[in-house]
C-alpha cells in the first residue's frame, strides 16, 4: 500500500477515475469541503457528476488519457481496470495512485471518532439511522451513506464535528483499509464468491476489520449471528452486543407490527428497559438494523429519547421497500435486495404490508452471485404469490455462458408453483399491466437497474388511468 497523508501540504489537487460512483462521488465531495483541487471522469453524465461540477470540480464524461491533469493523487474504483487509459497515463505522469477504499481510509483518520458500519446485509439503512440520530442528538456528523438518504438530500452531508459515519463494504477486503474507532458487524454470510475463497474466508476477513478497533474503540456485534459470535474472542477492544434471541447487552422482547407492517419493540440494556421504539419502515430484518443502532449510539452518548424520535420518523433510504406510488388500486414497491437472505426479508416484510397478491419481479445481480448462490436463490421466493425473473445484471462481469436466468427460473420452479422468465423490461411492464389485480403489491427486486420496471410501469398504468 501506497504511504500516503492528506495532511501533507503537496497534495491539493485529486483526480478520479470512475467520479460518479455513489462513494466515489461522496469522497470527491467531502475533498471539495477542505478546499482541495478535485477533478474525475466518468462513463456518464449524471445528477451526481452535475452536482459535483457546480460544486466546482472538474468533470469529463467518457475515459480518456487526455483528462487526467498534473495532478497529485489519482483516486480509482474497484470496476476500473488495469487497462484504463486514465489509470495509465497517471502511470506513466509519476502520479501516486491509490483505490476508493484506501482514499476514504485517508479521510477517517482526519476524525476522531470514525463510525464503519459492516455487514453482508444493512449497511445502509443501518449507516442512515445511526447518521440521523447522531445528528438528531446534536453530534453533527459527517456522513457517507452508499444511498441516497432524503434527509440530507443524498449520499453525503459534511458535518461541523469530528465524528464520521460511513459504510465499511467488505467486498475485496476494502474495509481492512478503514480505521474506525467505533465498528458495527450486522451480520456474516456467504456473498462475494467471486473474491471470496468460502465462509471461512469471509469470517477472517470481518475478523481482521474488528481487530482495526484500537482498544479504547467499541465493536457493535449481532449476537444473534453464529458467525459473528465465532470471531468475537479474537476481538481486542470494547465488546458491545445486541440480540433478539442471544443473551446480550442491548436485547429487544415483545415485538410486534402495526397495520402497515412497521414493528414496535422494547429494548433492555442489561436486563433494564431502555426504552419503546416504533419504527416506520417495515420488517423483522430492520428492527435488527434499529437495534444496532441503538447500541452503537447510546454507547456514544446519544440521548434514548433523541434515539426514540429520530428512529419514529426515520423513512428509509431510496430502494430500500421504496414505495414508487400507487396506481389503479397497484402499490409499487423497490427494493435493492439481491441476496437470498435479503430477498427472505423483504417479503417477509411486504407480507404485513397490505395486499392482495405480492408480485416479485427479481432480477439477479452478477453471474458469479448468481452462479454461487444458485440453490439458496431457488428457495427464497416463498414469500412470494407470482416470481418474474429478468436477465442477469451483469455490473463488473462478463456472460460467460455458465449461468443464465432461464436456470434461476428453474431452480426456482422447483420450489415455487408460479415463476415464470422474461428477459426485457418492456415485456414485463406488458404483462404486470394486463395481469395485476387491483390490491396488488408489485415489488421490483435487485441491485442492478430492475428500479426501471417500477418506474416504467408507473408511468404507463398512469397514462392509462389518466
Amino acid at each position: 500500500m501506497m504511504q500516503i497523508d492528506l495532511t501533507d501540504q503537496g497534495i491539493k489537487h485529486v483526480h478520479f477515475i470512475g467520479i460518479g460512483g455513489i462513494s466515489m462521488s461522496a469522497i470527491a465531495e467531502l475533498l471539495l469541503s477542505f478546499n482541495y483541487r478535485i477533478s474525475g471522469s466518468d462513463m456518464h453524465a449524471s445528477k451526481i457528476t452535475d452536482k459535483l461540477r457546480d460544486k466546482g470540480a472538474d468533470i469529463h464524461i467518457g475515459h480518456s488519457s487526455d483528462n487526467v491533469p498534473v495532478c497529485d493523487l489519482v483516486v480509482y474504483t474497484a470496476a476500473v481496470k488495469s487497462d484504463n487509459p486514465e489509470l495509465k497515463r497517471a502511470g506513466e505522469l509519476g502520479i501516486p495512485v491509490i483505490d476508493r477504499a484506501e482514499m476514504l481510509g485517508l479521510l477517517m483518520k482526519k476524525f476522531s471518532n470514525s463510525i464503519a458500519i459492516s455487514g453482508t446485509h444493512g449497511k445502509t439503512t443501518t449507516t442512515s439511522m445511526v447518521s440521523l440520530i447522531l445528528e438528531h442528538s446534536g453530534f453533527h456528523p459527517t456522513i457517507l451513506v452508499g444511498g441516497e438518504l432524503d434527509e440530507i438530500g443524498g449520499n453525503i452531508k459534511i458535518g461541523e464535528s469530528d465524528y464520521l459515519v460511513t459504510e465499511a463494504c467488505e467486498y475485496v477486503e476494502s474495509f481492512l483499509k478503514f480505521f474506525p474507532t467505533l465498528g458495527i458487524i450486522l451480520n456474516i454470510e456467504a456473498d462475494h464468491l467471486d473474491y471470496f475463497r468460502n465462509l471461512d474466508h469471509i469470517i477472517e476477513a470481518f475478523t481482521k476489520f474488528a481487530r482495526l478497533i484500537p482498544r479504547e474503540g467499541h465493536l457493535v456485534a449481532f449476537k444473534d449471528d453464529a458467525n459473528i459470535r465465532a470471531l468475537l474472542p479474537h476481538v481486542t477492544c470494547n465488546i458491545v452486543t445486541c440480540g433478539i434471541k442471544e443473551e446480550s447487552d442491548y436485547m429487544v422482547r415483545d415485538i410486534g407490527y402495526n397495520h402497515l407492517g412497521f414493528p414496535y419493540f422494547d429494548v433492555y440494556l442489561h436486563n433494564k428497559l431502555l426504552g419503546h421504539f416504533q419504527l416506520n419502515v417495515p420488517g423483522y430484518h430492520n428492527i435488527c438494523n434499529a437495534l444496532a443502532s441503538i447500541a452503537a449510539t447510546h454507547t456514544l452518548g446519544a440521548p434514548v429519547e433523541k434515539i426514540h424520535e429520530r428512529l419514529g420518523i426515520f423513512k428509509g433510504t431510496h430502494r430500500r421497500f421504496d414505495v414508487l406510488g400507487v396506481v389503479n388500486e397497484r402499490t409499487i414497491v423497490d427494493d435493492y435486495a439481491h441476496h437470498p437472505t435479503e430477498i427472505q426479508a423483504t417479503l417477509q416484510a411486504a407480507a404485513n404490508y397490505p395486499h392482495n397478491k405480492i408480485w416479485c419481479v427479481f432480477q439477479s445481480h452478477t453471474y458469479t452471485r448468481t452462479k454461487s448462490l444458485l440453490n439458496d436463490f431457488a428457495i427464497s421466493f416463498s414469500g412470494a404469490d407470482k416470481v418474474i425473473v429478468a436477465d442477469i445484471y451483469a455490473a463488473r462481469e462478463k456472460d460467460t455462458g455458465e449461468i443464465h436466468a432461464r436456470d434461476l427460473v428453474q431452480a426456482i420452479g422447483e420450489h415455487h408453483h408460479d415463476v415464470s422468465y422474461i428477459g426485457g423490461f418492456s415485456d414485463i411492464v406488458d404483462y404486470l399491466s394486463n395481469h395485476t389485480q387491483p390490491g396488488d403489491l408489485i415489488l421490483t427486486m435487485g441491485a442492478g437497474d430492475i428500479y426501471r420496471v417500477g418506474e416504467m410501469l408507473l408511468k404507463e398504468m398512469t397514462l392509462k388511468t389518466g
